[in-house]
């Protein structure tokens, strides 16, 4: 039995998926096909998004909760590094699939090269930032002396590795859009496995802490661009057979109409995910005001919202590469049934996960804390997550098209929308009105289901498909 053929991530996924061919909504090669290049990076994901809630989980048990909540401050700003190289991967995908789609390997290399220096001029600066600053940073959203300290010396650390987590996203982006998420899977899985190992190591063994925490992912994430970077110029990696592209580093490094592509449809990702990241701060200076406490209870719910959301990992870029390698081909009426198909499977798979995890919430914050007077508040919390956390299906299933075919306009106004326009207000009654936390919880949700119902209208009109004729393969060279 291989890995490939028999896991419970590909299992769960058939089942769910054949259910829905069985009722006539989706078609059955399509769930296959969806599925094979979907799970591995399902499993990429939650091997990440584990990683980070064993961090917190660690870290709570070998200091405390202050620790958590100092975490939570330090994500966002952590998370930079995603928002920025996540919008470049994001644009690197839509492109490399066509290309890949339309056997333009000259035009792919050139995207790759763009892509990975595109996204270290633009996270680099972060590096410097957090090293030099992190406690002024800290401050600006973080309540509690012992809670800010753990913040800052924390993101002082994890700030090395802002560049790395960029290039380690090209590169995952690169092989998924050709058709490979298997690669990816194994490589970044792996340094998700030896980030917790380094951690346990550093954080119990050495008893650094939070500091053991930043160390561990920042060196995980040198492995894990390493190993891209190795593969993708000799065309594959000893015991992991051929990579389906291999990018050469000779001269030209940068082609100036494909540079000018991937600006076009990456600024407006970067945007989005600047946008998502950005209403991080104002909402966590807002939870602060209930106590590191409350905080704490919010960051571990995150940290489950998160893993319930891996996903989006899989169907969104299996949506993007699937659906672009279509356009790249010029059938759009084959594009728009994969991008039908792998919604509608996207949102009953969370709808099934979600339940899962609302049912068990209780035992799931137990995990993380122990104190009676803080498990209530984490499992309200873990609640209200899971029934957030379906909406950011609707959400993932809508953009993967859009962001394939290059209109990526739109996720950024739906991210506006809902995390400026409705949730921050909605958050912010908790501190102004008799409703508290429930205003807070309420936020929780609205975060999520506003830009869910904005991405879903723009998929559901069909302009993205006339918006990708601009970007195929042909339009890069007239």
């Amino acid at each position: 039995m291989s890995l490939d053929r028999f896991n419970p991530v590909r299992g769960l996924l058939l089942a769910v998926g054949t259910a829905l061919a069985r009722a006539g909504l989706i078609d059955r090669e399509r769930v296959v096909r969806a599925t094979d290049l979907a799970w591995p990076r399902i499993v990429t994901g939650l091997a990440r998004m584990s990683k980070s809630t064993v961090d917190v989980a660690m870290v709570g048990a070998a200091v405390g909760s202050s620790a958590i909540a100092g975490l939570g401050y330090a994500a966002p700003y952590w998370g930079l590094a995603f928002a920025l190289g996540g919008g470049v991967a994001g644009g690197t995908i839509g492109m490399v699939s066509q290309r890949f789609g339309a056997d333009a390997h000259e035009e792919l290399g050139a995207t790759v090269r763009a892509s990975a220096l595109l996204a270290v001029a633009i996270s680099a600066p972060l590096t410097a930032l957090f090293w030099f600053v992190p406690g002024l940073l800290i401050d600006l959203i973080g309540s509690g002396e012992a809670a800010v300290g753990y913040g800052t010396d924390y993101l002082r650390v994890v700030g090395l590795g802002v560049p790395l987590a960029a290039l380690s996203l090209i590169g995952s982006r690169t092989l998924v859009g050709a058709d490979d998420a298997w690669t990816p899977m194994v490589i970044r899985a792996g340094g998700a496995v030896a980030n917790v190992a380094l951690n346990a190591t550093f954080i119990f063994g050495l008893d650094m802490g939070v500091v053991g925490a930043a160390a561990g992912t920042v060196l995980a994430n040198l492995l894990v661009v390493a190993a891209f970077g190795v593969g993708l110029a000799r065309g594959g990696l000893p015991g992991m057979g051929a990579f389906p592209v291999r990018i050469s580093l000779g001269r030209p490094w940068i082609d100036r109409s494909l540079a000018r592509d991937l600006l076009d449809v990456a600024v407006p990702l970067v945007g989005t995910n600047l946008a998502n990241n950005g209403a991080k701060y104002p909402k966590l200076a807002i939870i602060s005001t209930f106590g590191s406490d409350f905080v704490a209870a919010y960051v571990v719910a995150m940290r489950v919202r998160a893993l319930m959301d891996t996903p989006n990992w899989g169907f969104s870029l299996a949506s993007s590469s699937l659906v672009g390698q279509e356009l790249g081909t010029d059938d759009e009426a084959e594009a728009d049934a994969w991008a039908r198909d792998v919604l509608r499977f996207c949102l009953v798979t969370y709808a099934v996960i979600a339940a899962g995890v609302f049912a068990f919430a209780e035992p799931i914050g137990r995990v993380f804390v122990d104190d009676p007077a803080i498990l209530p508040t984490v499992t309200v919390f873990i609640w209200v997550a899971a029934a957030s956390v379906v909406f950011n299906g609707l959400y993932g299933g809508a953009t993967g098209p859009l962001r394939a075919s290059g209109d990526t306009r739109w996720p950024f106004y739906a991210q506006i929308a809902g995390r400026y326009l409705a949730a921050l207000p909605v958050a912010f009654l908790g501190v102004v009105t008799p409703l508290g936390a429930t205003a807070v919880y309420a936020a929780v949700v609205v975060e999520m289901a506003v830009p869910a119902i904005v991405v879903y209208y723009r998929y559901r009109s069909g302009t993205w498909m006339v918006v990708s004729r601009d970007y195929r393969p042909d339009a890069a060279t007239t």
